[in-house]
């Protein structure tokens, strides 16, 4: 390491091949805290960010790091590298935990109050951002279970759409407001999350390598690449979570005494459309008030968009749903999955 901006993040100036380690592991080893990597490019007028590893169980993005620093290319411009929830990935088993037991999920913590420590991270990073002015940001994470890749802002203009393009074909426009890095494009970056698929798909992998590859070597990223195909876009989705007292179980049939029981294979329903006779899963006595589903407008919907028949869960209309995970506490402390109209 070259040196620290402060005590809560390293600063890595232009590592070698040689200097990362032989795998993924080792690479990881010699970040021991979060990183900062600048590489120098060709035009060392513009800069550009890759965040990767703010959740500690989301490695696709850190393949791509280590894979770019071992090629020993140079980037068409300057590039900065940040891997954030470096002690979670670290924490055993590696790439297990999303942010460590006692700490906050570090990609909420990307707005105010910045008093503990994923928070000052947060704002260390934010303080630099701000110094640094790259032109675009891509934040690259894995979706706790299998499914479809996506990406995630909360704009839709011409430069996000363009940005998007370059790594996958469906962009899903929110306006949820959750402290997390991709709201940067507040401050006038364009910055989009990068869902790259789940964390043990070698596919999720593959992707993150080749299209961040293909990214650092362009001279302009706001322009379309040659391609025929066309960017799916989802509007504004709403998370269907659990109440906190609520308690589940992933199961082939019912489980006694548990709130709710989902199918083992729900993942198979991301991004396609579940329509309202598709069984998403099993209630106890609680029924829909497991559910807590908030609007926009700050309203509950569950009942609005989920209905029961005898102890059997529905969607009471079409939805495409996404991010639907298998891990339960994941599911708990987060959310279960996100859902959009097919009405938009």
């Amino acid at each position: 390491m070259n040196k620290s901006m402060s005590s809560l993040i390293n600063v890595w100036i232009q590592p070698g091949p040689d200097d990362i380690g032989h795998s993924i592991d080792e690479f990881l080893s010699r970040l021991k805290q979060p990183t900062i990597i600048q590489l120098a490019g060709l035009d060392a007028s513009r800069t550009r960010v890759i965040s990767t590893l703010l959740h500690g169980n989301e490695p696709s993005g850190l393949h791509a790091v280590f894979n770019w620093l071992k090629s020993g290319k140079q980037p068409a411009v300057n590039t900065v590298f940040f891997i954030g929830a470096v002690a979670a990935a670290l924490e055993h088993p590696r790439f297990f935990y999303r942010h460590l037991p006692s700490e906050r999920d570090l990609n909420r913590c990307f707005k105010e109050p910045f008093e503990d420590y994923p928070g000052l991270v947060a704002k260390s990073f934010l303080d630099f951002l701000k110094e640094e002015q790259p032109e675009c940001l891509i934040d690259i994470h894995n979706t706790s279970g299998s499914g479809p890749a996506f990406a995630v802002s909360i704009c839709n203009d011409l430069a996000h759409q363009a940005l998007v393009s370059h790594f996958v074909d469906r962009l899903i426009v929110t306006n949820l407001r959750l402290g997390s890095l991709m709201e940067l494009s507040e401050q006038d970056v364009p910055t989009i999350t990068v869902e790259c698929g789940g964390t043990q798909d070698e596919q999720a992998h593959l992707l993150a390598i080749e299209s961040v590859d293909r990214f650092l070597l362009l001279d302009d990223v706001f322009q379309y690449p040659a391609t025929d195909r066309e960017l799916e876009i989802l509007y504004n989705p709403v998370r269907v979570e659990l109440k906190p007292d609520v308690t589940i179980a992933y199961n082939i049939a019912p489980v006694e005494g548990v709130d709710i029981t989902l199918p083992l294979n729900i993942e198979h329903l991301n991004f396609g459309v579940v329509d309202t006779d598709i069984q998403l899963g099993w209630l106890g006595e609680r029924g829909i008030d497991c559910f807590q589903v908030v609007s926009h407008e700050g309203k509950d919907i569950s009942q609005e968009l989920l209905r029961v028949e005898g102890n059997q869960l529905f969607p009471k209309q079409p939805v495409k749903a996404f991010m639907i995970t298998t891990n339960p506490i994941i599911a708990k402390s987060d959310c279960l999955f996100y859902a959009v109209t097919c009405q938009g």
